[in-house]
């Protein structure tokens, strides 16, 4: 069995990072406003990232790795921009602000 991990692009232009054991299942949810919570209001919803886990614990832990990530740093990684990510890590962004993470609503995808 696998898991993912995944990153939609929202109505609104806002990112929502969650994690499922069905990708395409759990993608129809949300662009069918089915999961309540932050992606409910901003829908439609596009599928911008997602990355296969081989455990349920690994794909809880890359998404709340990546939600703590700021705006400009989740945009580098969907690019596969490592050296940007990379840099970013380092705590600015490319205006040398400090980064700063991202809201989120806190669901984690699937509740089991």
């Amino acid at each position: 069995m696998s898991f993912w991990v995944y990153i939609l692009r929202c109505a609104d232009s806002s990112y929502y990072t969650g994690h499922t054991e069905n990708l395409e299942q759990r993608i129809a949810e949300h662009q069918q406003g089915m999961c309540g919570g932050y992606t409910a209001s901003r829908f439609p919803v596009e599928l911008v990232f997602n990355q296969e886990c081989t455990t349920r614990e690994e794909a809880l832990a890359a998404e709340q790795q990546i939600k703590g990530w700021s705006r400009k740093k989740k945009e580098a990684m969907m690019r596969g921009d490592w050296a940007e990510v990379s840099r970013l890590a380092k705590g600015s962004d490319k205006d040398g602000a400090p980064a700063h993470p991202s809201t989120s609503s806190g669901r984690t995808g699937d509740e089991h």
